[in-house]
C-alpha cells in the first residue's frame, strides 16, 4: 500500500460525510505547529517584551489571553479547513447578482480572530504612541503638575487609533463575508456600506497623522531648534490644514463623488456665494498669510483699536487675543493684515515704557535725576539692561519736565509697574522734600 492510498483510507462516516487518515494528520499537524510556534516562539517574545518595556501585570496577563484567542481561533480554522467541515450557514442565490452571501462557519471564526488581532494592534500602537509622547512631554507629566491639555491629547490618540483599527476590521468583514450592500445609486456611481467606512477610515487616519506630526516628529524638532511658540502654532495649524484638507477630497472621492463634476456644478454657486460672503473669505485668506509670513504669533502681546492683549490662537478667519482685564477679544483676520497694529513682541521680548513727572521751579535737577534713576533701578520688573534713563524734557509752563525711559518684559502687567513706581516717587520726594507742582496760571492786570 503506498503513502497516498494511507492518506485516503476511510476511518469512519458520519451520514454522508467520509473522514479518512489524511484528514486527521492534517487537522494534526496544523494544530500541532500553531501550538509550537505559540509555546516555544511567541510566549518568549510576549514574556521578554513584558519584562523590557515594564507591563504592568494586569495588562500583560490581557495582552496575553488576547495571544491565546488568536491562536486558538487559528486552530479552529486550520481543524475546520484540515477536515473539510467548514460548511455554509447561510447563503443566498439570487439571479445575475454579484452580492451573493455565502456565511460559512470559518468566516465567523474569522470575524472574531480578526477582532482579537485588531484589539492586540489597538494596545500596541497606541502604547507605542503614547509613550512617544510621554518622552516628548516628560515634563508637563511630572509629579503633580500635570498638564490637563496633555493628558486629553494623549487620551485622544489612543481613541482615535482604536477607532481606525476597529473601521478596518469592519471593511474586511464585510468584504470577506460579501456583506457590502448598496444603498443609494446615482449617475454612474452608488454609495455602499464600505464607502461609508472608508470614508471615515480617511478621517480618523488624517487625524492620526496629524497628532503623530505634531506632537511626536515637529515637537522634537522644535524642542531641539528652541522654535518659540507662535512659529510652532503656525506650523501644526499648516501641516493639520493640509492633511485634514487632502483627507476630505479622499474621503469624498470614496464616497463615489466625482470631484471634478461636482465644481464645475457648483462653480456658478461658488461664486455667488463669494460675493455674499466676501468679507469671510477676506478673513479667510488673512489667516492663510497671518500663518505663512508669522506677522502676528501665538503669544506675541499686541496692539489693535486700543485693545491690549496676548494672541492666544490664530483661526483661518479670526484671532483670539486675551486682553489685560482677561477678557477674550475675537478680531478678525482682515483687521490684523490690512489695518495698523502693534505687536509688542515681534522680533523682541522686551519693550520700551515711558513716565512723565514734574518737579517746581527752583529744585535741584541733578537731585531729581539721582532719585529717579535709583528708584527705577530698584524696581525688579524692569530691565537692568537695557538700563533706564532719565530725560529732562521741557522747561513747562509751571513745572520742569522730566521723563523716565525704561525696558521691561511685563506688558500686561506695565500700568501696575508704572503705579508701583509713581507711589515710590511720590514718597521719595516727599523725603528729600521736592515738591509736585500743580497748574498754575500767573495773570497780570494793567
Amino acid at each position: 500500500m503506498n503513502e497516498i492510498a494511507i492518506f485516503q483510507q476511510i476511518l469512519f462516516k458520519i451520514g454522508s460525510k467520509t473522514f479518512t487518515v489524511g484528514h486527521f494528520t492534517a487537522a494534526f499537524m496544523s494544530i500541532a505547529l500553531i501550538f509550537v510556534l505559540y509555546h516555544y516562539i511567541v510566549k518568549p517574545l510576549l514574556r521578554n517584551y513584558f519584562i523590557k518595556q515594564k507591563v504592568e501585570a494586569p495588562k500583560a496577563k490581557s495582552i496575553r489571553r488576547l495571544i491565546q484567542y488568536i491562536f486558538l481561533l487559528l486552530a479552529c480554522i486550520a481543524f475546520l479547513w484540515s477536515m473539510d467541515l467548514d460548511y455554509i450557514l447561510y447563503s443566498t442565490d439570487y439571479e445575475n447578482s454579484a452580492r451573493n452571501v455565502k456565511l460559512r462557519i470559518s468566516t465567523i471564526i474569522g470575524a472574531l480572530l480578526v477582532l482579537q488581532i485588531a484589539r492586540v494592534f489597538d494596545w500596541v500602537i497606541s502604547r507605542v504612541i503614547e509613550k512617544s509622547y510621554e518622552k516628548q512631554h516628560k515634563e508637563d507629566l511630572q509629579g503633580n503638575l500635570i498638564n490637563e491639555k496633555v493628558l486629553a491629547e494623549k487620551t485622544t490618540a489612543g481613541k482615535t487609533v482604536q477607532y481606525f483599527l476597529y473601521t478596518l476590521f469592519a471593511i474586511l468583514f464585510i468584504r470577506a463575508a460579501n456583506l457590502d450592500y448598496e444603498l443609494i445609486h446615482y449617475a454612474n456611481s452608488s454609495l455602499t456600506v464600505t464607502s461609508i467606512l472608508i470614508a471615515i477610515l480617511f478621517l480618523l487616519a488624517a487625524r492620526l497623522v496629524v497628532f503623530i506630526i505634531t506632537e511626536l516628529v515637529l515637537f522634537s524638532y522644535f524642542n531641539n531648534n528652541k522654535v518659540n511658540v507662535g512659529s510652532r502654532f503656525a506650523m501644526n495649524q499648516l501641516v493639520k490644514y493640509v492633511v485634514f484638507v487632502v483627507a476630505f477630497l479622499m474621503a469624498i472621492n470614496a464616497l463615489g463623488v466625482n470631484l471634478t463634476v461636482l465644481l464645475g456644478a457648483g462653480a456658478a454657486l461658488l461664486v455667488g456665494i463669494g460675493f455674499a460672503l466676501q468679507q469671510t473669505f477676506n478673513d479667510f485668506f488673512s489667516g492663510i498669510i497671518l500663518l505663512f509670513e508669522r506677522t502676528v504669533e501665538v503669544g506675541d502681546v499686541i496692539v489693535i483699536e486700543g485693545v491690549i492683549g496676548t494672541v492666544k490662537r490664530i483661526g483661518l478667519r479670526t484671532t483670539i487675543v486675551e486682553s489685560r482685564s482677561n477678557t477674550t477679544v475675537v478680531v478678525p483676520n482682515s483687521k490684523i493684515v490690512s489695518n495698523n497694529m502693534v505687536n509688542w513682541t515681534h522680533y523682541d521680548d522686551k519693550v520700551r515704557f515711558e513716565l512723565q513727572i514734574g518737579v517746581a521751579y527752583g529744585t535741584d535737577t541733578q537731585k531729581v535725576k539721582d532719585i529717579l534713576l535709583e528708584l527705577t533701578r530698584a524696581n525688579p520688573y524692569i530691565l537692568k539692561y537695557p538700563g533706564p534713563m532719565i530725560r529732562f524734557v521741557n522747561f513747562g509752563e509751571s513745572s520742569l519736565d522730566f521723563e523716565i525711559l525704561f525696558w521691561s518684559r511685563n506688558f500686561i502687567v506695565i500700568e501696575d509697574i508704572k503705579s508701583d513706581l509713581r507711589f515710590a516717587i511720590d514718597k521719595a520726594f516727599k523725603e528729600h522734600e521736592i515738591e509736585i507742582p500743580f497748574p498754575q496760571r500767573v495773570i497780570w492786570r494793567k
